[in-house]
C-alpha cells in the first residue's frame, strides 16, 4: 500500500526513532530535576532540540515552547491572548477556512463575549489583504491566519499579513503546522508574526509533540499571554507539566533533518507532484479537476474532484493500494468547509480527494495510479 495522506502524518525518520530510543530507556530522567546525570542528560537534549527547531523556523531558542502539538499550541495562544488581553480589547479576526482547533476555539470565545471576524477567501483559499484591512479596529487584539491550507496546500502571504498586523499594532498568530519542515521560514524575516504553531508529526517527527513560537519584545521578554496549563512553572512558566523528552528529541532530530535536506525535499517533492498529475491528466482527461493552485503553494499537497464519483467510495476502493484522504484527517466526518469556503458545491465537495506526497515517495511507486 502506497501512502500519499502526508498532510493528515508522516512515517517517523528511522534516524528521529534511533534518537528517541534513548531516551524511552537509559535516559529515562526528569529534565526539572537537578545534580545527577540522568537529569542533566535530558535537559541537555531538550537544549539541543530547541535549538534544532529555532534553527529550522529562524527564530531564538528562547522562543521555543514545547507543547503536545499545534491542537494545544493554537488553543493556547489564542486563549492566552484573549484572556491577557481583554482589557484592551474583544475582536479577534480569523478566516473561514482554519483548522478546526483554531475555528472552534474562535467560537468558544464568542461565547465569552468576544466578537470574531471570519474573513472570506478567493478560489484557492487566500485571504485579500485589503479585506483583513477593512476588518481590523481600534478593539481588534488578535489576528490569526493559516499559514499554508491542510486541504488545498495554498499559501497565504503571511509577508504582508505581518506587515499589516505589525503597523496597527496587533498581535499575529500563524497556524503553520503544514509548512514548518517543507517550505523555508525564517521569523527574523516576519517581525510582525507574534506567534506560531507547529507539530513534529507533520513534518517525520512523533505525535504528541509540537511547539509554540512566542516572540520576545526589545526588552527580550516573550509576549505575555495567559497559560492553558497552570503548574510546576516549566517552559518559562507559559506550558508546566514535565517534559516528554523522548518526544522532543524526536522533535529536534526531525528538525534538525528537515533543516539539512529542505532544499533537495523539496525539489524531489516538486518532481512527484508533477509527474503525478500528468498521469492523472492522461488517465483521467476532463473527468478530473485540480482544485489546488499550481503556483504558491506546499509542495506535493493535490486537491482533485473526480467528477460524478463519491469520494467516500473512492477512498475505501483505493484503500488496498493507495492511501489518500476526503480531507482534514480533524474533521472526517463532516463535508469540507475549506471547500465549501472557496465555493465548491456540495456535489464538488463530495468528489474531491486530497493527495500528499513526502520525500519517502520516489516517482516510480506513482505508477500505481497507471493501473487503478
Amino acid at each position: 500500500m502506497l501512502y500519499l495522506d502526508n498532510s493528515a502524518t508522516t512515517q517517523i525518520h528511522p534516524e528521529v526513532k534511533d534518537a528517541m530510543l534513548p531516551y524511552l530507556m537509559e535516559e529515562f530522567g526528569n529534565p526539572s530535576s537537578k545534580y545527577y546525570s540522568a537529569a542533566e542528560n535530558a535537559k541537555i537534549a531538550v537544549k539541543e532540540a530547541r535549538h534544532s527547531l529555532a534553527s529550522l523556523i529562524g527564530s531564538s531558542d528562547s522562543e521555543i515552547i514545547f507543547t503536545s502539538g499545534s491542537t494545544e499550541s493554537n488553543n493556547m495562544i489564542i486563549k492566552g491572548v484573549a484572556d491577557f488581553y481583554a482589557d484592551k480589547g474583544n475582536h479577534i479576526i480569523t478566516t473561514k477556512v482554519e483548522h478546526p482547533s483554531v475555528l472552534e476555539t474562535c467560537k468558544y470565545l464568542e461565547t465569552k463575549g468576544f466578537e470574531v471576524s471570519y474573513l472570506d477567501v478567493d478560489e484557492y483559499g487566500r485571504i485579500e489583504l485589503d479585506d483583513l484591512k477593512s476588518h481590523i479596529k481600534e478593539n481588534t487584539i488578535l489576528v490569526t491566519v493559516i499559514w499554508g491550507n491542510n486541504e488545498l496546500g495554498s499559501l497565504n502571504d503571511i509577508k504582508s499579513i505581518s506587515e499589516l498586523c505589525l503597523e496597527n499594532n496587533v498581535f499575529f498568530h500563524s497556524d503553520a503546522t503544514q509548512v514548518v519542515g517543507k517550505i523555508e521560514i525564517n521569523l527574523s524575516n516576519y517581525p510582525g508574526v507574534t506567534f506560531l504553531s507547529c507539530s513534529s508529526h507533520k513534518f517525520h517527527g512523533p505525535k504528541g509533540i509540537g511547539a509554540a513560537f512566542i516572540r520576545k519584545d526589545e526588552y527580550d521578554i516573550l509576549t505575555r499571554l495567559t497559560p492553558l496549563l497552570h503548574g510546576g512553572g516549566q517552559e518559562q512558566g507559559i506550558r508546566s507539566g514535565t517534559l516528554a523528552v523522548h518526544n522532543i528529541v524526536g522533535l529536534g532530530k526531525a528538525a534538525e533533518l528537515a533543516t539539512k535536506h529542505l532544499p533537495d525535499n523539496i525539489k524531489k517533492i516538486k518532481e512527484s507532484e508533477q509527474y503525478l498529475v500528468g498521469i492523472l491528466k492522461e488517465k483521467f482527461g476532463s473527468q478530473i479537476y485540480f482544485n489546488s493552485d499550481e503556483l504558491k503553494k506546499i509542495p506535493g499537497v493535490i486537491s482533485v474532484q473526480f467528477r460524478g464519483i463519491n469520494n467516500e467510495v473512492l477512498v475505501k476502493s483505493l484503500a488496498p493500494y493507495v492511501a489518500v484522504s476526503t480531507g482534514s484527517a480533524c474533521s472526517s466526518s463532516k463535508p469540507s468547509h475549506v471547500l465549501a469556503a472557496i465555493g465548491l458545491t456540495i456535489d464538488e465537495v463530495r468528489s474531491t480527494v486530497r493527495i500528499s506526497l513526502s520525500s519517502f515517495i520516489k516517482k516510480e511507486d506513482l505508477d500505481i495510479f497507471k493501473q487503478l
